[in-house]
């Protein structure tokens, strides 16, 4: 692997590797030199998945313990063990080829003693019943109920677009459940079920922290949103959440925005405005 791009020279530890790449795969950078499996037309990592690590990462107070909600190949929970080498991380997913490609990363990044996989549905309250408590809880649940949106063609994909296991509100719910005193659950929904995700904070007990809007292409509107929540419990009364200024993608031209050249830099990425 290059470990300089461009005058951009990758951080962090490189892995051990030693794990095959099978037919109907690839393998991809996602964090420094981590790397990660995913079907070549299956569900595949995206900025939504980076911006909720890197928002859950940024904002959480301390992390010594992390968990990812319906974690899928296990982009979120990936992202965030590099950017917090201490931490320790236990993932839930339901689907046998996620979580089977899930493994196999794990293995190829030399992570197995920081990572704990839960092969099932993230709404059984006993899936992680004998964990102690979680300082971050990550999660990227599905954005459409079944049925009012076009199904993905692959079928591991599915689930990770439709509702087949629930949705935000179970989401928040199972974070509720399984959060530290003081921690933070951070997660992304679209912008236009704003209400949907505020209700799902609210109505499972906890408080927003914070939230921005992300536009993908300067002047088109935000199409997603990152939000951070604590337990109710642990927050003032009082508080008022921070509403941040949206961030902006790219501009017009293509070129990359200068806030997130930076954040990208964040997660061991090249910044991605640097000329040929």
């Amino acid at each position: 692997m290059d470990n300089i791009y461009r005058g951009w020279r990758r951080p962090g530890p490189l892995p051990p590797g030693g794990v095959d790449v099978e037919p109907g795969e690839s393998l991809d950078v996602i964090s420094g030199s981590y790397r990660i499996f995913q079907y070549e037309r299956g569900h595949r990592y995206s900025t939504d998945d980076v911006l909720t690590a890197w928002y859950g990462s940024t904002y959480a107070p301390r992390v010594a313990r992390a968990a990812d909600l319906g974690s899928g190949i296990g982009s979120v929970a990936l992202i965030c063990a590099w950017r917090l080498p201490g931490a320790t991380f236990c993932t839930v997913e339901a689907q046998d080829i996620s979580i089977r490609l899930a493994r196999k990363t794990i293995r190829y990044n030399g992570l197995e003693s920081r990572f704990t996989l839960y092969h099932g549905d993230l709404r059984d309250p006993s899936i992680l019943a004998n964990e102690e408590p979680f300082d971050l809880v990550t999660g990227s649940p599905p954005y459409f109920p079944s049925g009012t949106a076009t199904e993905p063609g692959h079928p591991q994909a599915v689930p990770a677009r439709m509702e087949v296991r629930g949705g935000v509100e179970d989401y928040a719910r199972a974070a509720a459940r399984i959060l530290a005193p003081g921690g933070l659950f951070a997660f992304v929904f679209p912008v236009v079920q704003d209400a949907r995700a505020l209700n799902a904070i609210d109505d499972a007990g906890l408080t927003l922290i914070r939230r921005r809007d992300i536009i993908f292409k300067d002047g088109e509107p935000p199409l997603i949103a990152v939000f951070a929540a604590s337990r109710r419990e642990d927050i003032p009364v009082q508080y008022h959440p921070l509403i941040e200024p949206p961030l902006t993608i790219r501009h017009r031209d293509r070129s990359t925005d200068p806030e997130y050249s930076a954040i990208r830099l964040s997660f061991g990425f090249p910044p991605g405005n640097v000329p040929p």
